[in-house]
């Protein structure tokens, strides 16, 4: 693999490790939080939820700056944002102005997920943009793990231990911000939204020095076709199967009930009759079996595909929301057979979907409209994440586990007919060959 493309994508990653860290660390200082301002329970869970709040922000106009100052840029202010969050959070001694930089924070994490993923398919040759792409989701699982050990480590130091666990966010932001001067823009963006072919030229010969001609004639012809102006609507009929695979993705990305098992592990748990103790490891094994689950994908997405991987996650996802489904219908709570279950599960959900949404839906959408694509599907994600998170607590309490975990089972055989019948397979193909197939002219 070329060696400086790979630099240039793990350093766009790392937007990715601070997603996952941005995203996680507050677990572990909500209470310390909560009596330091002694905020009531409507506070306590604006205090938890208003970086996802600024997620659904930053992922819904992230592809203005994108388009507009272009990716480079964009993952600056990125940078910038995520800097500002964890001296802010750390140093406040009022909550709202507390608020206002987790609130910036989250804007950071959702303009990363739409920027990112973006920026690296843009730069990736085919072969490896699979691998390459999904280095950001494997920086989200690393930046969650790093998060729940930094905590571990800094829980031992008193009561203003919540302020270390934020401020020492800004070592890896500082790093970003720094690292970001290296890279260069997205040839794809000079070219269609600047129309600088000297540059964009310059980039192509180190991405892809034997066939970087054809690649930038395939662009060249793009641009005649559709034009350069970035003006073309997403909503056109020509970009309708597209949208429509960003939308259903996302959204069954979410139903698979990851986010409320992640964000939930201990109360179910406990819920499954297990002590305090068990469930406290259970988070540290969700993130530990996370990360080495997504590297595994790494290493697989471009051998076997991305359907490849969606089919045989979809199979796993079934059978062990069908297993915990079952345990919570029988009340069969002996011994650990449900932490096995969901930690089986999340190590089918990290080698499928978890890989997978994020190199699918940067690749599948025109060069005209590629950021506002990867908006669509980042923000139906984000919205659909909330909805779950939100929803999860009175579902089980109305409807009881076991149904609760047999809706999430039903929506993964619907998600498997889907792969099965609809999804197309996006190895190894050009960004401009895939165009032409899922395009209706």
């Amino acid at each position: 693999m070329n060696s400086k493309v790979f630099f240039w994508s793990i350093t766009v990653a790392l937007g990715g490790f601070l997603f996952g860290f941005d995203t996680a660390v507050i677990s572990g200082a909500e209470q310390s939080i909560q009596r330091y301002w002694q905020l009531d329970g409507f506070q306590h869970g604006l205090t938890v939820s208003i970086a996802l709040i600024g997620t659904i922000i930053g992922s819904m106009f992230g592809s203005i700056p994108s388009e507009r100052l272009g990716r480079k840029k964009t993952l600056i202010g990125i940078a910038v944002l995520y800097l500002f969050s964890s001296f802010g959070t750390a140093l406040a001694t009022d909550w709202y102005v507390f608020l206002v930089f987790r609130f910036l924070g989250g804007v950071g994490v959702g303009a990363s997920s739409v920027t990112a993923p973006v920026y690296i398919s843009e730069i990736s040759p085919a072969a490896s943009r699979g691998k390459l792409v999904a280095l950001f989701q494997f920086n989200i699982v690393f930046g969650i793990l790093v998060s729940y050990l930094s905590n571990y480590l800094i829980g031992q130091e008193g009561e203003s231990s919540w302020r270390w666990m934020l401020g020492v966010q800004a070592a890896p932001s500082l790093l970003f911000l720094v690292l970001l001067r290296f890279v260069p823009e997205s040839p794809r963006w000079l070219m269609i939204r600047k129309g600088d072919f000297a540059q964009a030229e310059r980039i192509f010969r180190v991405i892809n020095p034997s066939g970087f001609e054809k690649e930038m004639q395939m662009i060249r012809q793009d641009i005649s076709t559709h034009g350069a102006s970035g003006q073309e609507t997403l909503f056109s009929r020509k970009n309708r199967f597209p949208v429509f695979l960003a939308i259903v993705f996302a959204v069954f990305n979410q139903v698979s009930g990851i986010n409320a098992i992640i964000y939930y592990a201990p109360r179910i748990f406990e819920m499954t009759g297990l002590g305090k103790q068990s469930a406290l490891l259970s988070s540290v094994g969700i993130g530990f079996v996370n990360f080495i689950f997504t590297l595994l994908a790494l290493n697989f997405i471009d051998r076997f595909g991305r359907r490849t991987l969606m089919l045989i996650g979809s199979l796993g996802l079934i059978v062990t929301l069908g297993l915990v489904s079952r345990a919570f219908y029988l009340d069969d709570f002996s011994g650990l057979a449900v932490t096995i279950f969901l930690l089986v599960y999340i190590a089918f959900f990290a080698f499928s979907q978890g890989a997978v949404i994020w190199v699918f839906i940067s690749e599948i959408f025109p060069n005209q409209v590629r950021a506002k694509g990867q908006t669509l599907g980042s923000m139906t994600h984000w919205i659909m994440a909330a909805v779950i998170a939100f929803a999860f607590p009175m579902l089980t309490e109305n409807l009881g586990g076991g149904n609760t975990f047999l809706f999430f089972c039903i929506m993964m055989v619907l998600q498997l007919i889907f792969v099965w019948k609809i999804m197309p397979e996006t190895k190894g193909k050009s960004l401009e060959q895939l165009e032409g197939t899922l395009v209706m002219h």
